[in-house]
């Protein structure tokens, strides 16, 4: 099968098209014939040597999320048969014609969604729920502040909250301001021009928000501290612009009852993986059905081919939701 594969760490440009043996099916896997695979931030770090080699329990292939169809199934599985169509969250393998994938960690795909946008929502949907609802406890009433809003978990994050109930705050770049107010924000922040602590401040009377997501870190910390409201809960998803050093007032965690919660789904046991993705899966999959009030945000498509293009557009930071990979026809 052809897989994009790697000699050494680099550029987009190190990325190729190779053959590759098709994965061996363990008891609990699905084989799946790919037809879209997501592209995420970490499939970035993991090409620039991030992860060094890893194997993450599915592959050596870069590549955490797929849609596509069942093609065998292992032993152990149930629910599952031939034919089936499938999404979901992989530990590598993903920029493949095949790959196989640990059966509770799969979803079936809404009748109403291709491929594609299929694609567009395992690793961040699942993601973006447990970090706002299940960590956070996000309820109807409450506010939110979204970092990074047009990115892929971002976009989802926003959907969530907006359909959640919740009153949204969202920083993105000011070429995006439209989509994200679009995806359901009530104040889309520019956080070029502007200083998102100040917009909080004024549209709450000063108050804070109840929840803040981040994926910048340390460059936004202090400013989201900040930001809280009394018993606010602030979840760091990312540290995209940086995960040094942070200042900190213990008298503010303390008299203002706040909370700081990290969470990372890569370096989660299996097992809290698999409760991550049934979690979202009965808290929203049907929401993706038809009328439903969530929607996959894709931004563009690459043949599998172009890997590096698609790579070289997340860095630029130019999407607004998913990049997806799409495979060879017949493939």
């Amino acid at each position: 099968m052809k897989a994009i594969t790697f000699e050494t760490f680099g550029g987009p440009e190190v990325l190729q098209v190779t053959d590759v043996p098709v994965p061996e099916v363990r008891p609990a896997d699905l084989l799946v014939r790919v037809h879209a695979a997501g592209v995420n931030r970490a499939d970035l770090t993991h090409r620039t040597g991030g992860y060094g080699r890893p194997d993450f329990g599915d592959s050596l292939i870069i590549g955490l999320e797929i849609s596509g169809e069942v093609i065998e199934v292992g032993s152990e599985v149930s629910g599952y048969q031939v034919g089936d169509r499938v999404m979901g969250v992989v530990g590598g393998g993903a920029y493949a014609e095949i790959a196989r994938i640990d059966y509770r960690m799969a979803m079936p795909i809404p009748a109403d969604l291709d491929y594609v946008h299929a694609a567009a929502i395992p690793e961040v949907f699942v993601t973006a729920h447990e970090a706002m609802i299940h960590l956070a406890k996000l309820k109807q009433g409450e506010s939110v502040l979204i970092h990074a809003a047009a990115g892929g978990v971002g976009s989802a994050a926003v959907q969530l909250a907006y359909a959640t109930g919740a009153k949204v705050f969202a920083t993105t770049d000011g070429g995006k301001l439209s989509r994200v107010e679009h995806l359901g924000a009530d104040f889309a922040i520019d956080y070029k021009t502007q200083d998102f602590a100040q917009v909080v401040a004024r549209h709450t009377d000063g108050q804070g928000v109840d929840v803040i997501i981040d994926f910048v870190g340390e460059p936004y910390f202090t400013r989201n501290i900040k930001s809280l409201a009394k018993g606010g809960r602030l979840v760091q998803v990312g540290i995209l612009g940086g995960g040094g050093d942070v200042g900190l007032r213990l008298e503010d965690i303390l008299y203002r009852h706040l909370q700081i919660i990290g969470t990372v789904m890569k370096s989660r046991t299996q097992s809290e993986k698999h409760g991550m993705v049934r979690r979202f899966r009965e808290h929203w999959l049907d929401r993706f059905e038809g009328g439903g009030s969530l929607e996959p945000v894709v931004d563009s498509t690459f043949p599998l081919a172009r890997a590096a293009d698609a790579h070289r557009k997340m860095e630029a930071s130019l999407n607004v939701g998913k990049i997806i990979l799409t495979m060879p026809p017949g493939a």
